[in-house]
C-alpha cells in the first residue's frame, strides 16, 4: 500500500483519492471483522459482511456510530470499549475531556500510535514545520490526548520537540527563549492567555522566535477575529487544527490553503450529513460531519457522527484537492442554543468578543429556566482599559448581529477561570 506525504496528497486526482481510501477501507474491515467484538456486533445486525463493501457507494450501508454507543459498550466491557485486540497488544490510554459527559477511554496499540504521529506530521507539514524547527508543547501531560500525538509527530517531521509541561506561564515564556523556539502548539485560548502573562510581567515577545502557531484541543483558531489577535499579539501565521481522542487527528490548515479546514483524506473518509435526516446535506447548508478512520485498526471508527458542524463545500471544489471547509468547525451540533428563536452557536460569540483585545477572558450563561430566556455575557478587562466603552460597542456588536439583546458585565480581575486545556467559557441553564 503507497504511503503519502501531505504534499504528496494534495496534488493526488479524486479518482486516487477514493482508490486510496477504498482500499484502505476494505483491508480495514476484514482485519476488524470477528476480532473487533463491537463493531462485528454492529455488522452483524446490519446484515453486512466485508467483501460487500467494493467502493465508497457502498459505505452508506454501513450503520453509523455514535458516542453514545461506545459509551454503552465501555460499560458493558468494564472499562475497554470497541477494542480489535486483546489488551496485551495495546501501549497507550486517553481519554476523552469529557466535556459533554463521563470520559471516554481509548487505547491504541503502537501501529495505532504511529498512525496518529503520522497524521500529526501531516498537520504540522501543512504548517511548513520543518526538521529545522523547534517545537514547543505547551501543555501538561495528563489522560486527555490534547497534544500527545504532536510529540510523535514532530518525531516523524524531524522537528526537535520541546515539552514545556509542568511550569508556570511566564516559565514557559523565558523556556520558549531560552530554547529559541520557532512553533507554538497549545489550546487558542492558551495562546491567548500567554499574551495576557506577558503583558502582566512585561515580557517581551520580540525575543521570542516563534513563527508558527498551531492550535488545537478546542475551537476558536478558524473563528476570524480569534485568529486575527493570536497571530497579532504573536506576530506569527496561527493554524488550526482538529481532532479527536476517538477519532484522530482529522483535519488541518495549510500554507496552501489559509482559513480553510482540509480533511487528511488519506487516513480519512469524510461525509456531511443533514443532522436529522441521516441523509447526505445539499451544497451550501449546514451539516454533520461523519468520519472514518483508516489506520487506526486497534480503535477504529466507522461513520463516526463527530456532532460537529460544517458547511457543505460546493461540489467543483470538492472534485479538486483535498475536501475542505470554509471557516472550518463552525461549531457543534449539541453546543447550539435557542435564544428567543435565535440560533446561537458559542463560536459566534467568540468572534465577537474576540475583536476587543481589551477583553482578557470572558464567560456566557443562557438561562432558560424563566418564561424568557437570557443570554449572560461576563467579561474581564484588561487593567487600564476603558470598560465603559468596550462594553457600550460589545452590547451593540451582538445585539445588531444576533438580534438579542444580552445582559453584559463586568468583572473583576482574577475571577474568570484560565485553562491550558479545553476552555468552558458557555453555560446553559435549565436546558
Amino acid at each position: 500500500m503507497i504511503q503519502h506525504t501531505i504534499q504528496s496528497v494534495e496534488l493526488l486526482s479524486r479518482d486516487e483519492l477514493t482508490n486510496c481510501q477504498t482500499e484502505k477501507l476494505q483491508l480495514m474491515l476484514r482485519e476488524i471483522c470477528g476480532q473487533n467484538q463491537f463493531y462485528t456486533g454492529k455488522f452483524e445486525a446490519a446484515g453486512i459482511r466485508p467483501e460487500d463493501i467494493s467502493s465508497l457507494d457502498d459505505l452508506v450501508n454501513l450503520p453509523f456510530t455514535k458516542k453514545g454507543e461506545l459509551m454503552a459498550d465501555q460499560e458493558r466491557n468494564g472499562f475497554a470499549a470497541n477494542l480489535t485486540y486483546s489488551m496485551e497488544r495495546y501501549t497507550r490510554f486517553h481519554q476523552t475531556s469529557g466535556t459533554t459527559g463521563k470520559p471516554l477511554p481509548v487505547f491504541d496499540t503502537n501501529s495505532s500510535w504511529d498512525w496518529w504521529g503520522s497524521c500529526w506530521a501531516q498537520v504540522l507539514t501543512g504548517a511548513g514545520v520543518t526538521a529545522e524547527d523547534r517545537l514547543f508543547c505547551a501543555f501538561s501531560f495528563g489522560p486527555f490526548i490534547g497534544f500527545w500525538a504532536s510529540v510523535e509527530g514532530a518525531k516523524q517531521d524531524g522537528a526537535l520537540m520541546i515539552p514545556g509541561g509542568g511550569r508556570s506561564s511566564i516559565d514557559r515564556l523565558h523556556l520558549m527563549r531560552d530554547t529559541q523556539s520557532t512553533v507554538l502548539c497549545c489550546t487558542p485560548t492558551y495562546a491567548l492567555h500567554l499574551l495576557e502573562v506577558a503583558r502582566e510581567h512585561n515580557f517581551d515577545l520580540d525575543d521570542l522566535k516563534i513563527h508558527t502557531t498551531i492550535h488545537a484541543g478546542e475551537p476558536g483558531a478558524n473563528i476570524p477575529a480569534t485568529k486575527k489577535r493570536i497571530e497579532s499579539g504573536w506576530s506569527s501565521l496561527c493554524y488550526d487544527h482538529a481532532g479527536a481522542s476517538e477519532i484522530g487527528a482529522f483535519g488541518f490548515e495549510s500554507r496552501n490553503n489559509r482559513h480553510h479546514l482540509s480533511i487528511i483524506e488519506n487516513e480519512f473518509i469524510a461525509e456531511i450529513i443533514d443532522p436529522d435526516s441521516g441523509e447526505y446535506a445539499e451544497e451550501g447548508t449546514t451539516g454533520e460531519l461523519v468520519l472514518t478512520n483508516l489506520g487506526r485498526w486497534g480503535f477504529p471508527v466507522i461513520r463516526y457522527r463527530t456532532g460537529d458542524a460544517v458547511t457543505v463545500p460546493p461540489l467543483a471544489k470538492t472534485n479538486k484537492g483535498l475536501l475542505s471547509f470554509d471557516g472550518g468547525i463552525i461549531g457543534r451540533s449539541d453546543d447550539m442554543v435557542i435564544v428567543r428563536g435565535v440560533n446561537i452557536f458559542p463560536s459566534a460569540i467568540d468572534n465577537f468578543i474576540r475583536q476587543y483585545p481589551e477583553i482578557d477572558e470572558y464567560r456566557v450563561t443562557v438561562d432558560k429556566t424563566g418564561s424568557m430566556d437570557e443570554l449572560r455575557i461576563e467579561i474581564e478587562m484588561a487593567e487600564g482599559s476603558d470598560t465603559a466603552s468596550v462594553q457600550a460597542a460589545l452590547l451593540r456588536t451582538v445585539s445588531s448581529e444576533l438580534g438579542v439583546r444580552p445582559g453584559l458585565h463586568s468583572v473583576s480581575r482574577g475571577v474568570l477561570p484560565r485553562s491550558e486545556e479545553k476552555a468552558k467559557r458557555f453555560y446553559v441553564k435549565g436546558r
